[in-house]
């Protein structure tokens, strides 16, 4: 999302053996510190057990033995299923079931316009105007508490219209709560929307808070919601920590299948997070549920990510944030479509579907980005292709490879690189070298996913879902 550089994180991974129960209304998190070796290896292992205490908070009807898990039947994500409303975000289930988290306590609020609950009321205004609560301060992260900053431009701190909380923004020269911002804040809550994917800098924000939370001997609690992408889908290459950055902390995939709630409970058990972390999870879901199936109404939670279309193909296209290409920012399909004025888009498209692709179709397309925020194309008419998804075996990840090899190819003189900002998103420099190197789609493919099963063993114990 952002172009700006962002130093490594200095956290360790861990290994623990993590006991789980599964769909709790509420999975409480404790632990001691430990020490935080240098990450920097490339295969993460070897380092001690961390204690972890879990426990289950009450059900609906408030009884705390009656949290039992439930069991979810996993099912074909491409079987259509008829939409109801089942799922309760985050929001819901601290103020029905788990407001002792935060009863008679001063809260911080991390949020942004996406925290809301099912009938579209702010989590700000819930719990400002909750009688056992008492909301002090409101955290904004990238694209601002509105959500209607563009990509990388700083945000400003301020103050909140309609309660008059202070609003601290963590994306300016701070990209942390510091100790004065969290002066008198007795538990820290977060809650916003992310797309499931390594690059988009909520989780990032979210983690760093975190940390100053723990360092400040401050709970922290995840008002969950749903991946919007699925959880099941794991895709793309994992970050070499060497290139660590703000558009990717952790060693985790392109689409990483985690939400929020879950990858909180991963930075605590695997990179040496230290804080007390709760999670009030999104009661109802399941990893294979649509998101228009939750009964939560979609709300874009940056400028260009108008859709759950445009998050399904953003583990891709957000590539070519780092090339000259466009990705359609200014338009109504953003991150589903690339393009440049030089770019025939019909034979790239003949092109990209001899590559054989899975479940995947390129589409000829020309388009005007307006206003698009990064500087490619405004007001010029551009040619390109738009990826659509056809099937339930398509990686956007894989689209992406193939669409840097041929669109490379038919550039010529006018390509080049963003170096620094395609390395960190593609959380490797490895990629841009073999493409420089000429490498063919298929040569790039293979491998790709190296690092990925050793990934899914290690997510498997933060799982909250199923």
């Amino acid at each position: 999302m952002s172009e700006w550089d962002f130093d490594p994180q200095p956290g360790c991974p861990t290994r623990p053996t993590l006991p789980v129960t599964r769909k709790p209304l509420l999975t409480l998190t404790r632990y001691q510190p430990i020490p935080r070796p240098r990450v920097g290896a490339r295969h993460l292992a070897g380092f001690p057990l961390l204690p972890l205490l879990l426990a289950a908070a009450c059900s609906p009807g408030g009884d705390p033995d009656a949290a039992a898990a439930s069991g979810t039947t996993r099912s074909d994500p491409g079987t259509a299923r008829s939409p109801s409303p089942t799922v309760r975000p985050g929001i819901e289930v601290l103020l029905t079931d788990s407001l002792s988290l935060v009863r008679d306590r001063r809260v911080g609020l991390i949020t942004n316009h996406t925290g809301r609950d099912r009938n579209g009321t702010p989590s700000i205004d819930l719990l400002a105007d909750h009688p056992e609560v008492e909301l002090v301060a409101l955290f904004s992260p990238e694209h601002g508490i509105r959500g209607s900053a563009e990509a990388g431009v700083r945000v400003e701190s301020g103050v909140d219209e309609r309660t008059g909380l202070p609003v601290h923004s963590l994306y300016g020269s701070i990209r942390a709560p510091t100790a004065e911002m969290l002066d008198g804040i007795e538990v820290l809550l977060f809650d916003i929307q992310d797309i499931g994917t390594r690059y988009y800098t909520y989780l990032s924000t979210m983690a760093l808070s975190m940390e100053a939370a723990g360092e400040h001997g401050i709970p922290f609690v995840v008002l969950d919601r749903p991946n919007p992408i699925g959880g099941d889908p794991v895709q793309g290459n994992v970050l070499d920590p060497a290139f660590a950055s703000f558009v990717g902390l952790y060693p985790i995939p392109m689409r990483h299948g985690l939400t929020a709630g879950e990858f909180a409970r991963m930075a605590v058990g695997e990179f040496g997070v230290a804080v007390e972390l709760s999670v009030a999870v999104a009661d109802g879901w399941t990893r294979t549920m649509r998101y228009e199936e939750t009964g939560i109404p979609w709300i874009a939670p940056s400028p260009n990510m108008p859709s759950v279309e445009s998050a399904l193909h953003y583990p891709g296209t957000c590539l070519f944030e780092g090339t000259p290409i466009s990705v359609g920012r200014g338009t109504e399909i953003a991150f589903q479509q690339v393009g440049a004025p030089w770019l025939d888009g019909e034979e790239l498209a003949v092109r990209l579907t001899a590559l054989g692709v899975p479940d995947v179709r390129f589409e000829a397309v020309r388009f005007t980005p307006r206003e698009p925020g990064d500087g490619k194309f405004g007001g010029t008419e551009v040619g390109g292709v738009q990826v659509v998804a056809d099937g339930p075996r398509y990686d956007p990840t894989l689209a992406a490879l193939a669409l840097l090899v041929e669109i490379r190819a038919m550039s010529g003189d006018r390509w080049g690189w963003r170096e620094g900002h395609f390395d960190r998103l593609a959380g490797t420099d490895g990629l841009r070298a073999a493409l420089d190197a000429g490498a063919s789609y298929g040569e790039l493919r293979e491998g790709w996913g190296a690092g990925l099963e050793d990934y899914l063993e290690r997510r498997e114990g933060y799982l909250l879902y199923r």
